[in-house]
């Protein structure tokens, strides 16, 4: 008898750790980005935050489709252009910890989207900045973001991004028009 109440106890027990885990897990996949706009925007929300502010990498890793790939690109020393490529998980392990110890807000400044189907193709440029409540971002440039719809939601696929320098600064048909 004790045996059976033990061994319930557990099943309950075990029953009820495992509903808690997958509806932390189902709160993330539940997001059903219909649009690219809900994509883009939750991009640049999940990455931004105060310092000392976690981010909510569950939300963050459910805006890519498997296999998706963040492809940073920059020079090196002797002029030769590189790239980088990282899976979700990776982009977290190498800047997750840099964007809690700083601060980092990244701002959709200009967009232009091309799609075809259930592919689409956005340049988006952006302004980065340590706090929101800084005047001047310390860093511009345009992320280039492929996406997919699988015919249920939008999904990144690929996101490519360069910094603007002083001799390759962002042209003038990717920024906002100043009135």
């Amino acid at each position: 008898m004790m045996k059976s109440i033990a061994l319930s106890v557990v099943f309950v027990l075990i029953s009820y750790l495992a509903s808690s885990q997958q509806t932390k897990m189902n709160a993330a996949d539940s997001l059903s980005y219909t649009t690219i706009d809900e994509v883009v925007s939750n991009l640049y929300e999940v990455i931004s935050g105060d310092k000392d502010e976690e981010r909510d990498w569950a939300k963050f890793k459910n805006l890519f489709y498997n296999k998706a790939k963040l492809i940073p690109t920059g020079k090196t020393s002797d002029t030769t252009y590189i790239s980088k490529h990282l899976t979700p998980e990776d982009y977290i392990k190498t800047s997750g910890k840099w964007l809690v110890e700083n601060g980092f807000y990244e701002v959709e400044l200009f967009r232009k989207t091309e799609s075809f189907g259930h592919i689409a193709q956005v340049f988006s440029t952006y302004a980065s900045y340590k706090s929101k409540n800084d005047e001047q971002p310390f860093m511009r440039g345009i992320n280039s973001i492929q996406l997919m719809n699988d015919g249920k939601r939008w999904y990144i696929v690929n996101i490519m991004w360069m910094q603007e320098t002083e001799r390759q600064p962002i042209p003038d048909k990717y920024l906002p028009i100043e009135n």
